[in-house]
């Protein structure tokens, strides 16, 4: 029936994968609140006004809106997680001591999807610093979730690493541009479009679409454009961020990639992996806005695990164990709390491998089928 028919870009989970998806998300979590990351959860509905003015860059349009028959405002569905954390930060926890770690997992919705992530709704589990943007905040980060990723089964890990204010850094030294003209040149380098940058006066900027590839060929040519010093301190801290990496991990650099990190400031990375299409995660540095105007500095990054089990060979395989009628339930107990999931006969027609279990019951002990 047409009426049983999902909206575009929204799914349902099935057994396996949705029990997959849970595997996936509760060991990247565990890694999560091994470093000391404390989890909140944040409600799926807040005031559109909240959600849309807590950090630079949040665009409104994405979000779904509708207006609130109790109060009568504007209400919105959330399309990041990122922004109720520095609500949070700002309000409830403003008083607790910095850097605050606040860890995150829930659904995130949003109205249009891109050609690379079909889906309008998926699962954004993440780790905020709020308190802190600095070199060593990042380097923390930055393993962090490479460890939860690492953890959740995933291998052959690429990084790639982006400066996301640096056409606003050196437009306000080296490279002078006028206001009006900074947005267009963002766009032109993240299009990577060396005619467009042309047209818009703005050639100093070209060397900037070279100074790509893998990292120190990439900081090599970034370090040969006449910047005045602009770029020393940027280069410094990426090679120092990058130092801790291990060799399993491929680390890039794309200096002038702004897709995906509308509200970061100094640093921003994304996080790919061998047989994932689009990035698994994004991560960086940026500001949160309080109440009362200020600013304050943090680092985080946000995961989204649900292509992790729809990969071929990421289902979980669980081992089922089939209970006889009258079996023995003290013996059931114990094998389920050792890992075993049981399936119990409900009456003489069950049959276990028709109910897909691997393992029935016998004397006490689970045998193979």
């Amino acid at each position: 029936m047409t009426s049983d028919l999902l909206p575009e870009g929204l799914q349902d989970s099935l057994p396996p994968v949705a029990e997959a998806m849970a595997d996936a998300r509760r060991a990247m979590m565990d890694v999560l609140s091994s470093h000391g990351f404390n989890r909140i959860q944040p409600p799926m509905v807040e005031y559109e006004r909240s959600l849309g003015s807590r950090m630079e860059g949040v665009a409104r349009d994405t979000m779904f809106r509708f207006v609130d028959p109790v109060s009568l405002r504007t209400l919105a569905l959330r399309s990041d997680i990122t922004v109720q954390v520095g609500r949070i930060a700002s309000t409830g926890l403003a008083s607790a001591p910095r850097p605050l770690r606040l860890s995150y997992c829930g659904p995130v919705l949003k109205i249009r999807a891109g050609q690379l992530e079909p889906e309008r709704e998926r699962t954004q589990l993440g780790a905020e610093l709020v308190g802190n943007d600095s070199v060593a905040a990042v380097m923390q980060m930055v393993g962090v979730a490479i460890e939860a990723l690492r953890a959740a089964g995933v291998q052959n890990i690429s990084i790639d690493f982006t400066l996301p204010d640096l056409v606003d850094t050196l437009a306000a030294s080296t490279f002078p541009l006028d206001a009006g003209k900074i947005d267009a040149v963002r766009r032109e380098l993240d299009a990577k479009d060396a005619g467009g940058i042309t047209a818009l006066g703005a050639d100093a900027y070209l060397p900037l679409l070279y100074a790509a590839g893998p990292l120190d060929d990439a900081l090599d040519k970034l370090a040969a454009i006449d910047a005045g010093g602009a770029l020393a301190g940027r280069i410094k801290a990426l090679r120092e961020i990058a130092a801790p990496i291990d060799d399993g991990v491929s680390v890039t650099l794309d200096p002038t990639e702004r897709h995906g990190f509308e509200y970061q400031s100094w640093f921003g990375f994304s996080i790919f992996a061998e047989g994932y299409s689009g990035a698994l995660g994004r991560g960086g540095t940026y500001t949160v806005r309080h109440g009362d105007g200020t600013g304050e500095a943090a680092t985080g990054f946000s995961l989204y695990p649900d292509p992790l089990t729809k990969a071929e060979g990421r289902q979980a395989q669980g081992r089922y164990l089939f209970l006889l009628l009258g079996h023995d339930m003290r013996a059931a107990e114990q094998l389920r709390a050792a890992g075993w999931r049981t399936i119990a006969a409900l009456d003489e027609n069950d049959d276990a491998a028709t109910l897909g279990c691997t393992h029935i019951l016998d004397n006490g002990e689970a045998k193979a089928l």
